[in-house]
């Protein structure tokens, strides 16, 4: 799923999590069933993210039916989603999604080449008009929790309005999502730490003192 190693300036710092997953010797039966439904890596392993969510097994419980949702039965195309999201964890400093991501997006049809203008912004040269209004609408919910005229005018010539309702819920999703995996110190799995996350320009170009993952 991931392509060989090549330089990474803005990986984690290669530093003990602060939030460590929980080992399996320590899941109790509670805890197997909650993790149960999750679908394992190639290693047979499950991503950090489950097995240090976990350690909350009440908001864990709560959690995964609505990003599962979001992820795999929205109403937006693959597409627009994984763009949305590689584009909210390039403005939050979020290497372990950005990680986790790319071979999403690409399963879903975005390029190689896409996935490195995705740091350059909305305004950059090559996207389609579609596509630009996707990352903008990612970067004026990072930065203003809104969107603007503008962008909602244009998202509604391709959406209806559940779709329309679901980009600011996505986005929103992933913030949180960000929040607890910079917090956390969460480390990507090996073999999805392959990718370097793109500086940001625009609405995260401010964001980019303090690596997630530094504590």
């Amino acid at each position: 799923m991931t392509d060989e190693p090549h330089d990474r300036p803005h990986r984690a710092a290669a530093t003990d999590p602060r939030l460590a997953p929980l080992p399996e010797d320590g899941w109790d039966p509670s805890t197997r069933q909650l993790l149960a439904p999750i679908p394992q890596d190639a290693d047979g392993r499950l991503a950090h993210i489950f097995t240090t969510l976990v350690r909350h097994p009440d908001l864990f419980r709560h959690f995964l039916p609505f990003g599962s949702y979001l992820l795999r039965d929205g109403r937006l195309p693959a597409r627009s989603r994984e763009l949305l999201i590689l584009r909210t964890a390039c403005n939050t400093r979020a290497v372990y999604e950005w990680g986790r991501h790319v071979p999403l997006a690409r399963a879903a049809g975005v390029t190689d080449e896409e996935i490195g203008r995705v740091g350059a912004g909305p305004d950059a040269q090559g996207w389609t008009p579609a596509d630009a209004h996707l990352l903008r609408a990612a970067d004026e919910l990072h930065r203003d929790a809104r969107l603007s005229a503008a962008t909602w005018s244009a998202l509604g010539a391709d959406h209806d309005e559940a779709q329309l309702i679901e980009i600011t819920m996505l986005v929103g999703q992933y913030h949180m999502v960000a929040f607890f995996l910079n917090s956390a110190g969460t480390q990507l799995e090996p073999g999805y730490d392959t990718e370097a996350l793109p500086e940001p320009a625009g609405a995260g170009a401010d964001m980019m003192e303090g690596a997630p993952g530094d504590v």
